[in-house]
Formats: C-alpha cells, structure tokens, sequence
C-alpha cells in the first residue's frame, strides 16, 4: 500500500506540535518499576499494567486520535537465559485500521534515551518530557512521532524500555540478544493485552531501536516462532558495536560509548578487572556518572566526548578493547548477523552518517543475503552537514526514510502481504 506523504508529514507535524492543554500530571510512582520478587520463566508474560495519560496526544485520519495507553510491566530473558522484568508502553486506538488485512500491532525499539532509569520511554510519555531534580535530569520521549504515526493510521503500537531502564539493574546498552529478547517479549505482552495472539507484526526501530528490530528479526524463528512478525524497518542498525563506537568518539554524544562498556561489564564481569586496569581514575569516574544519565545530560555533560582522555595510555576505548583477547569473543556475541531473519526486514543507512556507520549496515544486509533472507537495503545519500554534530547526517536519513514514508509504505505491504523481491541492495 502506497502511503500519501502528505498524510505522512501532516501526522508527523501534529505529533511534534500536539494538542489540548496538559492537565496536571503526576510522574509514575517508583514502585510500579519494582518487579515481583518471584518472576514467572515465560517470557512476555504481562506482570501488571496502570493506565497512562496521553496529554499531548496528536490528531490523525479525521483529525481525532482518540487512544487509550497503558504502562505495562512484562518478563523477558537476559542473554544468560535469566528471567527479567522489563516496562514498556501500550496505546490502543479506535481509529479504523487504514491498511489492508488485519489490524496489526507495530513494537517500537526507541533510539537511544541514556542509561539512568529516568530515562525509560515509559516515564516520558504522557508529557513527551520527564524532568527529575535528583537526579537532576531530563529526557524526552523520542518515539511520539512513531507511535502517532501508526495509531493515527488505526495499529496498535507498543514502546519497550529495555532491559534496566525504569527497572534493577543496569540497562544492557546495544546488548544484540537483550534488545532482541526486550522487544519480542514486548510484542507477545501487546498481543496478549490485544486479546489477539494472531495479530500481524511489524518492528520499528531506529540507530539503537534499528539494532534492536535488526537483532529481533534474526533471533524470531528460533526465540519467538509464535509471532505472526510481517516485516521489520531497522534503520541506521547498530549492526557490528566496535565499529559502532570506534565511529561515535568524539562525536556530540560520543558519551554513549560509556553506556555501551557499562553495560557490557553488567553482563561480563571477568572483564572488568582487565578493562578497569585501563582506564584511570577519572575515566572510571565518568562512566559511573554515564551510568546514570540521560543522553540530553550527557550532551551537556560530556560533548564531544574522546575516550583517550579516559584511559591511562592515552588510546582510546575501542583500540584498548581490541587488545584484550577476552574482549574480542564478547564482542562477536554482540554481533547481529549471525542467524537468518525468517520474516522481510528493510535497512536503510545514510552514506555520511557520522554516528553509526553505513558500511556495517551494508554488510549486514549482504550477510543476510548470502544466507537467503528477504532483505531490502536502502542507502540515504543526504550529504555531509557538520560532521560529528550527529544531528543533521544521523538524524537526517530517520526523517527521511522513516517519517518520509519509505518505511512505513514497507510494513504496510507486508502487512498486505504483497510479495517481496528477495534481495534488493541499492
């Protein structure tokens, strides 16, 4: 189904500008981020849910959008087959489906939002904004364009947080197996609140959301065989993570690299004494406070962060990461590209982003290829503009090939279930 790009960039400009005056609101108590002691071994399962407002909820088709949203605790699995509670957001809406076919449910993997728990989408929501004094923090929530966008046209939408934003524990920053579990596992909890098991399926993701939709796509067959999942968008993929963070350092938010590392300790702790050896005092420093904000404080905070000031040889992170054998299996664990996805998936990349860069998207897309999945791979040739500002050249190409219409006309052909041409690499 061709989508109308005025349709398109309308939906997108109310969801930036929103409606209605926003009552009074109270932000979400701490506890309901407190998972049970004891958590159930199947995954998805629907832990607890409270209603959540939708002040700046924008108009869609026929300038109403009426949606009734959720906060919602879920379970999933950590890469070490641990049971994991994990937050989210649910919105349900009376629009009629636009589409062809049944009326689908489309999970968002947001970009990155930071490592504190302020931080989880959940929290910012209602307000598209959550503000904290302690910490003093402040987090905006990435994804109304998104979920406007599908709710206007009549899907279902449901936002993961991620694995250990909101909830214990450190969020698993770029974890392939974690942010594909977090985001399966929030497909089967929307399914299950939908009342419809059956519900077509599409992913949405964008730099670390198109990491996690591309890791998600591959893992489906053997994680997941029970979701009716049509096609994926993973945008700008954070495919290969050494490449990933060799090219952010030094960019404006070369801080997510400590996010990456912390997490990447949470979860192998024999490497932190090699790591921890090589970084000096105030590097450890710097990542105990990354581990706590939110990317606008880490904007402020850190801009331009490089890693070398970080370290006691003066090398940066990723030459000192390099040099650990230990370091070099983790990594390939982290890489996406290793299993087949068995459902289509679109990959676009811009050819100058200057934030995840688009020669490991390519070669994600020739790898998938090479195994025999249905892969179309789009290259945004939007020229270089401030080069490590990540704004205009990372961005960029999500406007253009998110909200332009390319990757939302994607899912609603599969949605359709037109066929795909197999491999399409531009």
């Amino acid at each position: 189904m061709k989508l109308s790009r005025r349709f398109v960039v309308l939906t997108v400009a109310a969801a930036l500008v929103g409606v209605g005056a926003a009552p009074a609101y109270a932000s979400p108590a701490d506890d309901f981020y407190t998972p049970p002691t004891t958590l159930t071994s199947a995954p998805g399962t629907v832990i607890k849910t409270e209603p959540m407002p939708l002040y700046l909820a924008a108009p869609g088709a026929g300038g109403s959008y009426p949606a009734v949203a959720q906060r919602v605790m879920y379970t999933s699995r950590t890469e070490n087959d641990e049971p994991v509670a994990v937050t989210g957001t649910y919105i349900d809406t009376a629009v009629p489906w636009r589409g062809s076919g049944p009326r689908p449910t489309v999970v968002v993997a947001p970009g990155t939002v930071g490592q504190g728990d302020q931080c989880a989408p959940s929290r910012a929501f209602p307000l598209a904004l959550n503000l904290t004094t302690d910490p003093l923090s402040l987090s905006a929530n990435q994804e109304l364009v998104s979920s406007t966008l599908w709710g206007s046209m009549g899907a279902r939408v449901f936002v993961t947080d991620y694995i250990g934003l909101g909830t214990p524990g450190v969020h698993t920053y770029v974890n392939r197996p974690e942010q594909a579990h977090a985001v399966l596992d929030g497909a089967r909890a929307a399914t299950a609140l939908a009342g419809d098991p059956d519900s077509p399926i599409g992913l949405w993701g964008y730099s670390q959301g198109g990491g996690a939709t591309a890791a998600a796509a591959e893992s489906a067959a053997s994680y997941a065989p029970d979701l009716n999942i049509k096609g994926t968008w993973a945008g700008a993929p954070t495919a290969d993570l050494l490449d990933v963070l060799n090219r952010v350092d030094g960019t404006l938010i070369g801080g997510v690299i400590g996010y990456a590392l912390n997490g990447v300790l949470e979860r192998n702790p024999s490497l932190r004494s090699r790591v921890e050896e090589r970084v000096s005092d105030y590097g450890k420093a710097v990542l105990s406070d990354l581990s706590t904000e939110c990317i606008a404080d880490t904007i402020l905070k850190y801009p331009f962060l490089r890693t070398e000031t970080l370290t006691k040889d003066g090398l940066s992170m990723s030459e000192n990461l390099r040099s650990i054998p230990e370091a070099g299996p983790i990594f390939d664990k982290l890489r996406t590209g290793t299993l087949t996805p068995s459902v289509p998936v679109l990959i676009t990349s811009g050819v100058n982003d200057d934030t995840v860069p688009y020669g490991q998207a390519r070669d994600l897309a020739n790898e998938w290829c090479g195994q025999g999945a249905s892969v179309t791979f789009r290259s945004n040739p939007l020229p270089p503009i401030l080069p490590g500002a990540v704004l205009p050249n990372h961005f960029g190409p999500q406007i253009i090939d998110g909200y332009g219409g390319e990757a939302a006309a994607y899912l609603m052909d599969r949605f359709a279930d037109v066929p795909t041409a197999g491999c399409s690499i531009d």
